[in-house]
């Protein structure tokens, strides 16, 4: 930890130099709980694969220590993508709405779901709970001057004031220091045996 600040006020710095993609990749439960890793010394600044090579820069400058390689155990660097929902694949379990970190998927109950393409941080925490494999993530292009430092940390910004906003709404108040879940939660395993029975009801259907 640079002596000159305190854990607080360190994290905080740590954090405004992530891309704010809540990902889950580094094996912490957002972008706040590695900040805080980081800044206790808990955590090393090389495991976030979105952020990749220049994330890694940036953060040993603030920390005053020498830049290491991606663990890549965590993921590769990937270009820019979203998610994209196969509409006419989708049955509205809701399951992906409930796991993006920034809202941005839209739908309700029983009806097909669609990606905010300008929204989505291309996570891919919609991708494991989806139970029919409607979900794809697609490239996305941007110019140049969209890949200025100025302009990823608005980005980023911008996605971390969304996730934000999405935990206020649901009431949630996030751990700092504990890893990414991994255990399915009861309110989850009865939306996974409705949506079983829906695709039991469907498969039904289709052999009639």
């Amino acid at each position: 930890m640079k002596p000159s600040e305190n854990h607080s006020t360190l994290a905080q710095r740590v954090d405004a130099l992530l891309p704010q993609t809540q990902c889950q990749q580094c094996g912490y439960a957002g972008c706040q709980p590695y900040a805080e890793a980081i800044a206790s010394g808990a955590a090393l600044i090389n495991r976030c694969p979105p952020g990749g090579d220049e994330v890694i820069a940036d953060l040993a400058a603030l920390m005053q220590c020498k830049p290491l390689a991606l663990d890549t155990s965590r993921g590769v660097t990937k270009k820019p993508s979203v998610a994209l929902i196969e509409e006419t694949w989708c049955i509205g379990c809701a399951l992906c709405i409930q796991a993006c970190p920034v809202d941005a998927i839209i739908g309700a109950a029983k009806r097909m779901h669609t990606v905010i393409a300008d929204e989505c941080t291309g996570c891919e925490l919609c991708i494991p709970p989806c139970p029919v494999d409607c979900i794809q993530m697609v490239a996305v292009s941007r110019p140049v001057d969209q890949d200025s430092r100025e302009t990823r940390a608005a980005r980023a910004a911008h996605a971390k004031a969304r996730y934000v906003a999405r935990g206020k709404r649901l009431g949630e108040s996030q751990s700092l220091d504990r890893p990414a879940e991994k255990v399915m939660e009861p309110g989850h395993r009865k939306k996974h045996a409705a949506v079983a029975r829906a695709l039991e009801r469907a498969r039904l259907k289709i052999n009639k």
